[in-house]
This record gives C-alpha cells, structure tokens and sequence, in this order.
C-alpha cells in the first residue's frame, strides 16, 4: 500500500516522502496515529503542497540561525567565581550559570543547548559549544577567573 507520511517517521522516511508499507502497518498505525495519509491524488497535491510549505519556512528559519550562530561564536563571558586555598573554586560553573551571562549579554538560549559535558571546577579558558538547531552549532569563550 502507498502512503504519504505527513511527520517525520524513523525508518520509513521523513514528512512528504511517498513510501510502500505493508497494508496492515499503515492501517493499524501509521493512519490512526496522525502519521500518515493513503497516497491518492488528492493526498498527493496536498502532500506536494506541505513540503513546498516546509522548504520554505526551512528557508527562512536557516536565515535567522546562521546570524545567531554567527553572534554566538563571536560572544566572550567572562564569569567570576570564589576560590579558596591552592586556586581551588567554591562550587562549579553549570549550564545554568552560562544561560544566565548568556541573557544578560542579550542571546537566549535554551540551557539543554549548551553542551557542556560536565560542570566546570578550575580556572581557565574554555570554548563550550552551543546547538542552535540539530545541524548548526557553535562555540562560546568563557574566561572563570577569581573574583
């Protein structure tokens, strides 16, 4: 049975593909669940339609990406942290610390986007990269440095 997929299915394909399913997959689960359409002529210049849609918000999105991309890998932070005995810092610098100097700076970013595999506990530099969608990321300067 030919269907179109109207959402993104791992697998099968993504949104808009025409694809070949076994009848009872598509009837038992992919129509009732929303994921689906049976692939007629009607369904096909709707389909056709949603994917000249999506290109084009796509289109416009990857626009305003790129410019906060380009904003994020030119952004420093510089964040002031206690230490005590032989350099040793007070505490650990989270994601939620670099969220916080992010807004302050103007960029808003959501904390599960900075990648940061583990919370900072000593003084340096470091660059920690930034997701700003699932293809397109970039890097922050972070100066931890006494107060």
């Amino acid at each position: 049975m030919e269907i179109i997929l109207l959402h993104d299915v791992d697998s099968l394909g993504e949104a808009g593909d025409i694809i070949r399913v076994k009848p009872g997959y598509a009837r038992n689960k992919l129509i009732p669940e929303g994921l689906a359409l049976r692939a007629s002529k009607k369904n096909r210049a709707i389909a056709d339609e949603r994917k000249k849609v999506a290109k084009s918000r796509i289109k416009r999105e990857s626009a305003a990406f790129e410019s906060q991309l380009a904003e994020l890998n030119k952004t420093e932070i510089t964040i002031e942290v206690q230490v005590g005995d032989d350099e040793k810092m007070f505490g650990s610098v989270t994601t939620m610390d670099l969220q916080k100097s992010l807004e302050e700076k103007g960029l808003s970013v959501d904390r599960h986007n900075i990648l940061l595999d583990e919370p900072i506990k000593a003084l340096g530099i470091y660059r920690i990269p930034v997701k700003v969608t699932s293809e397109l990321s970039g890097e922050i300067k972070v100066y931890v440095i006494t107060t």
